[in-house]
């Protein structure tokens, strides 16, 4: 046995399992999970801590889109499988197991996988592949006929930043303040995400606007072509809720995140890290065949992902134990536990204070929003909310409804009601929040593609 097969057996022997729930498909989930962790497995949190990618139910296009994207970030030796059924979670692993230890297919993987460039080329709609910023030569750039006079170049540090080469003729500097500003030879100092050469700047800097100064100088754009470095997103400005102006940046949180409604997406614009806008989208995935649902174990899972967000992941585990109990066909009842994870949590003040004053919600806020009665008070009071409900043995549905099915519309809540209450929150509270509110799932608002503004 060689080297590399003695690291690809201690590396499956602790693999970390990244789970994608189609929506309607969470017991399948729970399944999943169960039988990673009874493995000694571990479960990952993102794609880059990921050697297997565990993909419950049938997503539509524009979920197995986001799926893609995501088994492209993973990095190699890694493993995709698919479950759809609850009985197909065993050998499923088997088999990922199987292919953690097959390193021909491993070596097949990477030489087949596309490159970085051509990933954001297709997803971006430009070709960043052969395109090289490193050591831009503006040599040959004519200026001329460029009016500079009266543009002020106050507190502009030109420190290294060499204009060998450039031919200033014709080029008004009245006015222009050249202190500290080295004419040396090359762009030394001048950053611009790598090189030039090759790019056709065309005859001059028509299109360049230098009105008012460089502070409004955009060097990450040419012409219409968005420059983004490596296909992330540069932060835009804003008017802050003080009326100053803030860097706005746009992020996406969902719809593959742990602890996190099925095909959600939080389609967030943030200042610092304060939720500012937000506008909510539900994707598409095949809804399993009809099965009876489980609140229980359904409202079991939900304590979890709040305690696990909240950090304490002890109860978490236990929370998630419980849970698979009830999922099991036959085990004892789980009253009594818990009843004992009910005053455990209570007894926590650490809890206490983590979740105390989390988004509360008036009872005129739960029938404004048409949220379940019980919504009401903060995080932290939905969390006890669940474990008494949870301790009691009510089997009826989060919603407060009769026990049905995951996917019934009658069931489920709008995704537009999480781009509301989120709105105004940092991240870390706003994934507290959606915990919070014990759902049994989502269904596409009417508002689906506004904004909410907060």
């Amino acid at each position: 046995m060689g080297l590399s097969d003695m690291v690809a057996r201690a590396a499956a022997r602790h693999a970390h399992v990244l789970v994608v729930e189609t929506p309607g498909w969470w017991r399948t989930r729970a399944m999943v999970e169960r039988e990673v962790l009874a493995r000694g497995w571990s479960l990952a949190f993102a794609p880059a801590d990921a050697d297997v990618l565990v993909v419950c139910g049938k997503p539509g296009p524009q979920l197995a889109e986001a799926v893609e994207l995501v088994w492209h970030q993973m990095p190699g030796p890694r493993v995709r499988v698919g479950v759809t059924e609850d009985d197909d979670v065993a050998p499923c692993l088997d088999g990922a197991h199987s292919r953690l230890l097959d390193t021909d297919h491993h070596m097949d993987d990477a030489r087949q996988r596309p490159a970085a460039s051509e990933l954001l080329a297709e997803h971006s709609g430009m070709d960043h592949g052969g395109m090289d910023h490193g050591g831009m030569d503006h040599g040959g750039m004519d200026h001329g006929g460029m009016d500079h006079g009266g543009m002020d170049h106050g507190g502009m540090d030109h420190g290294g930043m060499d204009h060998g080469g450039m031919d200033h003729g014709g080029m008004d500097h009245g006015g222009m303040d050249h202190g500290g500003m080295d004419h040396g030879g090359g762009h030394g100092g001048m950053d611009h995400w790598g090189g030039h050469e090759g790019m056709d700047h065309g005859d001059g800097h028509e299109g360049m606007d230098h009105g008012g100064g460089h502070e409004g100088m955009d060097h990450g754009r040419h012409g219409d072509m968005d420059m983004s470095p490596s296909g992330i997103p540069l932060a835009q400005g804003g008017d802050d809720r003080d009326g100053l102006e803030m860097d706005v940046l746009d992020v996406r949180l969902g719809p593959v995140l742990p602890h996190w409604p099925a095909g959600l997406v939080l389609r967030c614009s943030l200042q610092g890290d304060v939720v500012t806008e937000a506008r909510a989208e539900l994707l598409d995935g095949e809804q399993p065949r009809e099965a009876a649902a489980a609140p229980l174990a359904r409202r079991l899972d939900n304590i979890a992902s709040l305690l696990a967000l909240a950090g304490w992941d002890d109860a978490a585990a236990e929370a998630r134990s419980l849970r698979d109990v009830v999922l099991a066909p036959g085990d004892d009842p789980t009253v009594g536990r818990v009843a004992r994870l009910r005053r455990r949590v209570r007894r926590s003040w650490t809890l206490r204070w983590s979740l105390r004053g989390v988004r509360p919600l008036s009872e005129d806020d739960v029938r404004q929003l048409g949220l379940p009665a019980h919504a009401g008070g903060d995080a932290y009071d939905r969390l006890i909310g669940m474990l008494d409900r949870a301790a009691a043995g009510d089997e009826t549905a989060s919603t407060g409804d009769a026990a049905g099915h995951t996917h019934d519309v009658d069931r489920t809540l709008s995704a537009d009601l999480l781009a509301h209450l989120v709105t105004g929150l940092d991240l870390a509270t706003a994934r507290l929040v959606v915990a919070s509110l014990d759902l049994d799932g989502l269904r596409a608002g009417h508002a689906e593609h506004e904004m909410s503004h907060g």
